[in-house]
């Protein structure tokens, strides 16, 4: 079990990326968590990833969270795996528009699917979970940490 200080480092860390990201298995789907600009922080970040040319090689990848647990890569096609969010770097451009078009304030409180619009083959869904500018990213780890204990 981590001590306090490594779950509090976790929840810093997640503070800090300004979302949270979680794998679920039995539902076969990627969850991001945050607020507007949490999630827009997230495309952000796919964007700036599939905006560079040295990317452009199969399998490169980032990772996000402080575990490592999702990477955003480059692949031949677009798939959503317990792995990664993958694709050629211009479809990765095109779900981080989809994402900043999709995270708007008038949505809060809402989950957007958005496995139909990147890869709707893909084995994995990918859901957006928008939340209040109050919402805190360190929160849903603990949360997550809890349930498992």
């Amino acid at each position: 079990m981590p001590s306090e200080a490594a779950k509090e480092a976790t929840r810093r860390a997640w503070r800090e990326l300004g979302f949270y990201c979680g794998r679920n298995d039995a539902a076969k789907e990627w969850r991001i968590v945050g607020s507007v600009k949490g999630l827009r922080k997230f495309a952000s970040e796919i964007r700036k990833y599939a905006s560079n040319p040295a990317h452009d090689r199969l399998s490169e990848y980032t990772q996000f969270g402080p575990a490592m647990n999702l990477e955003v890569g480059t692949s031949h096609q677009t798939e959503i795996t317990e792995q990664w969010i993958g694709g050629p770097l211009v479809d990765l451009l095109r779900l981080a528009t989809f994402i900043e078009r999709s995270a708007q304030a008038n949505v809060v409180g809402k989950c957007i699917a958005l496995r139909s619009n990147f890869s709707p083959m893909a084995p994995y869904e990918l859901i957006l979970d928008v939340r209040d500018d109050a919402f805190d990213p360190g929160s849903t780890d603990s949360i997550k940490s809890e349930r498992q204990a």
